[in-house]
């Protein structure tokens, strides 16, 4: 075989995603049959990354937004040399394969993010994008550009559908970031078919209103057109990048291309034979010939790139030690050696002075102790800074230019903020943590829900936890969302009840490094509850002990955040056979051994009331049918707080006759 031309080694890319999608029966062939001739010009010619190590830290980032097309992935990925091997691409969406329907970070090898809920991996763009930025303005040197990378983007039509995307296409113009590249793939087909009755949008003309530079018409089969394309996207600018690139759906499929037929189902072995037949395919399913797979191969360029940046990297270090240390262990996401000893003792001095604050007061006083000694804590709100109290004495907005740049006003877009925030935390170099009212989780809670599957360290601080807000009313008093949250798998949600418990949040949540916090305070002042040395220690642990009773209980109070100190002086009232368990966090408590959390919740006591603003379903497993829940399994209403909490029966007199009954 000669040379293999372009056009071949797409439809390398072209009939991996047609037989892996035909043997697993399942699947999306038709966008990684319309994207492949981008993909090869991209991956061939201008993406800079090592198969040999994935996690090169001056890797460029591509992200597959159309995450159903993940063949595309998955067959760059094999092709250049990752540890993909075609066995894999045979088990397309089996069973523990590393080629699982849609792309999975911690699954694959060189896949950055999970994709699929569509919109979502453009706003991740966003952030690895607004990471790259943030990191060079902060330890690049005149001669010494040791952060350099690019973010590519592949991205459909569902994914400008979704409204995500204009949150975060709005942010990137705003920020000017000149290193992120999208192409859209602009096949004119969804999955209802033509998206001329549903998809009207001036795309082109809505990027350039953002402040993005646009690339129109781009023949997305033409290599050449390709080419010129992402040339002219290189060409210095502070602005991103759209390209848009005009395809064919099912690009070679003689009865599909073009159709909603070939989006979201196997080609069927007749047209997979017509398809090799039309494009002079003849080589049998998995077959790649030894010069396409040659030419494919990146190792040996991907492996002098690093080489070259490392030989970089080392001068850098010989004339700048400190920040060449810092860079390096920011990018190994470890913490400073000093903070857990610095955290500890400012937790001992909040016992001791017992500030009598809102949680949400106490949660800014917190940041402003442990930001100093953490340069990569980068923060931000949806609009309600002053409101959630995310800003503290050192913040530093990301449009100033500052290279100790640390704060993120996302205005009025949750979603696009909290997706923002996991690519600032896959990215490496940074611990977000993003803001916003708690009711106001459900508009973010698509990308809190992908930060726990993508095992994403980040911190979600959400404020004006339940009825106590107050007059705002019930649009804006959360009822189920405690409940809700703490059912996402993986997601530690901490509802503190003082400043102590919210310092020992805010550190537990600092140091996860497997998955994602959600700390929840208060707006009204909350009482400081005394402790010994052994209960602050237990705070880490999700619950504890807070008042014991005189002997072996013969009821139990069970009570997080606001909730806490009507538990306690209701216990006051009951007498000394109370036990009063404050449970900050029940997915940290319920991860504790059976001998712990035994002694903490005796299971011959069944005598058990627990306590909290919110729906009274999630804590029967903590009670059991025969105990009693005092909460809310309605909508708020206007009026203050005092009034409130009196009116829905959230009270000690409440919690009083609840356990008397029992």
């Amino acid at each position: 075989m000669t040379t293999p031309s372009r056009r071949e080694l797409a439809n390398a890319i072209r009939f991996l995603a047609i037989d892996g999608v035909e043997a697993a029966k399942s699947g999306h062939p038709g966008m990684p049959m319309g994207m492949a001739d981008i993909a090869e010009v991209l991956w061939n010619d201008y993406h800079s990354h090592n198969p040999g190590n994935p996690k090169w830290s001056n890797r460029d980032r591509f992200v597959l937004s159309n995450g159903h097309g993940s063949m595309l992935q998955y067959a760059l990925l094999h092709l250049t040399g990752y540890d993909l091997p075609i066995d894999e691409l045979k088990r397309f969406r089996q069973l523990e394969s590393k080629t699982p329907g849609h792309p999975e970070n911690f699954m694959t090898p060189g896949v950055e993010t999970t994709t699929g809920p569509l919109g979502q991996g453009f706003a991740n763009a966003v952030g690895f994008a607004l990471a790259e930025k943030l990191l060079a303005q902060r330890f690049n040197r005149p001669g010494f550009d040791v952060v350099d990378h690019r973010t590519w983007v592949f991205m459909g039509d569902g994914c400008l559908m979704e409204g995500i995307s204009h949150e975060a296409a709005s942010l990137a113009g705003t920020w000017g970031l000149g290193k992120l590249v999208a192409f859209w793939d602009d096949n004119g087909i969804s999955i209802d078919g033509p998206v001329q009755g549903w998809f009207t949008d001036d795309t082109p003309a809505r990027f350039e209103a953002y402040g993005w530079r646009v690339i129109r018409d781009v023949d997305g089969h033409d290599a050449d057109s390709i080419k010129a394309a992402i040339e002219a996207a290189l060409e210095r600018d502070d602005r991103p990048t759209l390209v848009c690139c005009r395809t064919t759906i099912g690009y070679g499929s003689p009865a599909k291309a073009g159709k909603e037929s070939s989006h979201g189902a196997p080609l069927g072995k007749d047209e997979v034979e017509a398809t090799r037949l039309g494009l002079a395919w003849a080589h049998t399913p998995f077959e790649v010939p030894q010069p396409i797979a040659d030419a494919w191969r990146a190792n040996e360029a991907g492996a002098e790139r690093e080489a070259k940046w490392n030989a970089l990297l080392e001068r850098y270090a010989a004339q700048f030690p400190e920040q060449a240390a810092e860079l390096q262990r920011r990018m190994r996401c470890e913490l400073p050696q000093d903070f857990a000893a610095a955290a500890d003792a400012y937790i001992a001095k909040l016992q001791a002075d017992g500030p009598v604050v809102a949680s949400r007061k106490a949660s800014q006083m917190a940041i402003e102790a442990y930001a100093p000694l953490l340069p990569e804590l980068i923060g931000g709100s949806a609009d309600l800074a002053h409101s959630n109290l995310t800003l503290w004495k050192g913040s530093q907005p990301v449009t100033g230019g500052s290279p100790d740049a640390n704060y993120i006003n996302y205005g009025v877009r949750e979603f696009g903020m909290t997706a923002i925030a996991n690519a600032l935390s896959l990215h490496g170099g940074f611990l977000p943590y993003d803001a916003t009212f708690l009711v106001f989780s459900d508009y973010a809670r698509n990308a809190v829900r992908m930060s726990a599957l993508m095992q994403s360290p980040g911190i979600h601080v959400y404020t004006h936890d339940s009825i106590g807000l107050g007059e705002d009313g019930p649009t804006h008093q959360p009822v189920e969302h405690l409940a809700s949250l703490r059912y996402i798998p993986n997601n530690d949600v901490w509802r503190p009840c003082d400043a102590v418990e919210t310092a020992v949040a805010w550190k537990a949540a600092i140091a996860r490094r497997d998955g994602p916090s959600c700390l929840v305070f208060s707006r009204q002042n909350l009482q400081h509850q005394p402790r010994d040395e052994q209960q602050v220690r237990d705070i880490a642990r999700g619950g504890y002990v807070l008042k014991d009773s005189s002997g072996t209980p013969e009821i139990i109070l069970i009570a997080t955040g606001s909730e806490v100190e009507l538990a306690t002086a209701a216990a006051a009232q009951l007498g000394d056979k109370v036990r009063v368990v404050s449970m900050p966090s029940t997915d940290v408590f319920d991860r504790q051994d059976a001998a712990y959390r035994e002694s903490v919740l005796p299971g011959a006591v069944r005598k058990r009331v627990a306590v909290e603003a919110g729906v009274t379903g999630f804590w029967r497993q903590y009670v059991g049918l025969d105990g009693a829940v005092i909460g809310i399994d309605t909508f708020g209403a206007s009026a203050p707080a005092g009034e409130l909490y009196k009116h829905f029966g959230i009270t000690v007199e409440a919690v009083v006759a609840a356990a008397k009954a029992l």
